[in-house]
């Protein structure tokens, strides 16, 4: 865990919990909570802007069109707006999670920023993405709204990112290729067009997980794993898309929600456009969350 250390938490701890936008979180938990988001770059077609500004179907068009799409981290900059606002509003220490350090730099302009604010930043590479690390900040910050000591938030919130599962449908590896995000998954390029990869998140980085023959199959194997994962425990559950039909999306719903009654939350969720910048048009993820 990056950060200060642990110690000089007291019984008066008021914590606030940052995260960045690839956390996927609907704009109302994150009202609801008071989690603050700082925006990931997003540059596409020379255009430079806060990824929450970009239209997805943009994004989708750009991509399909070949166009150059980037990504970047938020800068130091922006961090450090982030953790003074929280030292305004009355904070007496900050938790703030994030991407996989193995995917982006965002923890390091966090540290970078962190050594400019007065009260204790605990910062936390999450070594996940998408709502495996949303989960995680709803977490910390419920823990936080009932007047925990820092200590417990920062628990709270590795409890839930060491636990979930990022299971990962995309039509094609190209993009994640394009990205340089493919990870171990680079073996699979080259494989038949109608040979469709699963993935998950693996020690920080994009991980193959299975090659199904066809979308239909792939999809029902996807759900397959995330019953597997769940092990009939009480978990929230996540599905996120970029671009994807809404038969497929409807297809995955219905699946999980007949074999998994011990789903506590459940999201339906748009992918953000810096997580859909790598994945490309068609993908769709679930998220498996022990409760």
């Amino acid at each position: 865990m990056g950060g200060l250390g642990l110690a000089s938490e007291t019984v008066t701890d008021h914590v606030a919990v940052i995260t960045d936008s690839t956390a996927c979180l609907p704009e109302h938990l994150i009202q609801q909570w008071g989690i603050k988001v700082v925006q990931m770059q997003l540059q596409v077609a020379g255009r430079v802007d806060d990824e929450h500004r970009f239209e997805r179907a943009e994004l989708v068009e750009a991509l399909r069109a070949g166009q150059p799409v980037a990504t970047s981290p938020p800068d130091a900059g922006a961090f450090f707006w982030a953790y003074q606002d929280a030292v305004s509003a009355g904070a007496t220490a900050i938790v703030s999670l994030h991407i996989s350090s193995r995917m982006s730099a965002t923890i390091q302009a966090a540290h970078q920023a962190a050594q400019q604010i007065k009260i204790p930043v605990y910062i936390l590479d999450s070594a996940v993405l998408g709502m495996s690390l949303g989960f995680a900040a709803l977490s910390a910050a419920r823990t936080a709204a009932a007047g925990a000591q820092v200590q417990r938030v920062v628990q709270a919130a590795e409890r839930r990112y060491k636990t979930s599962t990022e299971l990962i449908y995309v039509d094609t590896l190209e993009y994640l290729r394009r990205g340089g995000r493919i990870g171990a998954a680079s073996a699979w390029l080259g494989s038949a067009f109608s040979i469709k990869p699963l993935l998950t998140v693996r020690e920080g980085e994009v991980a193959p997980l299975a090659r199904v023959p066809g979308t239909r199959r792939a999809l029902a194997r996807m759900a397959d794993l995330a019953v597997e994962r769940a092990s009939g425990k009480p978990v929230d559950i996540a599905i996120l898309r970029f671009g994807a039909p809404d038969e497929r999306v409807e297809e995955i719903a219905e699946r999980l929600r007949a074999r998994m009654p011990e789903i506590q939350d459940s999201l339906l969720l748009e992918a953000g456009t810096i997580i859909g910048a790598h994945v490309g048009p068609g993908a769709l993820g679930i998220t498996v969350s022990p409760a």
